[in-house]
């Protein structure tokens, strides 16, 4: 195996495809850009051509107002990019249109996988394990804390609140692309059929799913009801308006909030939350482990979290490794 890959190389600002001159999620403005999703850490506008599958540039025409230059890439789909370099999207399972880009030069296979999570979730298909050489890997919950828990116990968690409370309502924070989607989705799967209200920050998003076939039920906008019409329901908001004076236009709101770091407690002290729901769109510390393994790459580059743990890991099951020094990049409330 050559340990060369010099077409490949991790910079500051990004993966930079070197033959093509291309780069992979850069945090600023190049001339071809490959998106991996619609996250601000990992998609902005201004670049002169940006390739992603069509769900990711319908997320940034509507977040960004970036359409110039788009160019969609099916799931499945193999471009071929300047200098002899082949692309193909595949899954990753972390948001709507969220892939891996798996890039093939030379005899050499690079797979950057964004950001990635390996449960099943409704709004997006699953990530696939794919073989390469090179495993570009985030280690956002890359700590042996973090086991995720079941999503169906989270929304029994919330449903059994919300039915002890109906005078109230339960207001979870959940962060605007993907993870407010997802739970509206999930308590859809739990059987929760009653209308809920949305925060207007999140109309266009909820809206755009289901443009892209994700169905969310009946959502009503808490600016057009009053508090009376939403004792008993759910009321779904971005995590910034948890405590802002909005919430009070809602009966006795129970404060919840939806992420992987409500795993730590002091986290959901420092927001007011009463009702943590430990629920992820990153991949925990088994899932991140397990896919190192099931992937089997030569070597792993580990990015954007808790690098040194999954190093450590690496290095105990004598897998090459390294962190990767990228700027920009942020937990953005998971």
């Amino acid at each position: 195996m050559s340990t060369d890959f010099s077409w490949i190389r991790p910079e500051p600002h990004g993966i930079h495809i070197v033959p093509g001159d291309c780069w992979v999620d850069p945090s600023r403005a190049v001339a071809k850009a490959l998106v991996t999703h619609g996250h601000a850490d990992h998609a902005r506008g201004g670049h002169g051509q940006t390739v992603a599958t069509p769900e990711t540039l319908a997320i940034m025409k509507l977040r960004y107002a970036t359409s110039d230059g788009a160019t969609p890439v099916a799931y499945g789909e193999t471009i071929k990019l300047p200098g002899g370099v082949d692309a193909t999207y595949i899954p990753a399972g972390h948001v709507l249109g969220s892939a891996q880009i798996l890039l093939e030069h030379a005899g050499e296979r690079v797979i950057v996988t964004g950001d990635y999570k390996r449960r099943a979730d409704p709004t997006c298909p699953p990530f696939e394990a794919t073989p390469c050489d090179i495993f570009v890997t985030e280690a956002t919950f890359g700590l042996p804390l973090f086991t995720h828990p079941p999503i169906e116990g989270e929304m029994a968690k919330l449903l059994k609140r919300l039915a002890a409370h109906p005078e109230r309502c339960v207001l979870v924070g959940a962060y605007a692309l993907g993870k407010a989607q997802r739970v509206i989705a999930e308590l859809r799967r739990a059987g929760h059929r009653d209308p809920i209200y949305l925060h207007g920050a999140l109309e266009k998003m909820c809206r755009l799913y289901e443009e892209h076939g994700v169905g969310l039920g009946e959502l009503r906008l808490v600016a057009d009801h009053t508090k009376e019409d939403m004792r008993g329901a759910i009321v779904m908001c971005p995590p910034s308006a948890l405590n802002d004076r909005w919430s009070r236009r809602l009966p006795e709101p129970i404060t919840a909030m939806a992420s992987g770091w409500m795993r730590v407690r002091q986290r959901a002290r420092q927001r007011n939350v009463e009702l943590p729901l430990v629920i992820s769109d990153h991949a925990d510390w088994s899932e991140l482990t397990r896919t190192i393994a099931e992937v089997d790459a030569y070597e792993n580059w580990i990015t954007h979290g808790r690098e040194d743990a999954l190093l450590r890991w690496c290095q105990l099951h004598q897998r090459r490794a390294r962190a990767l020094a990228l700027v920009g990049y942020e937990d953005e409330d998971d």
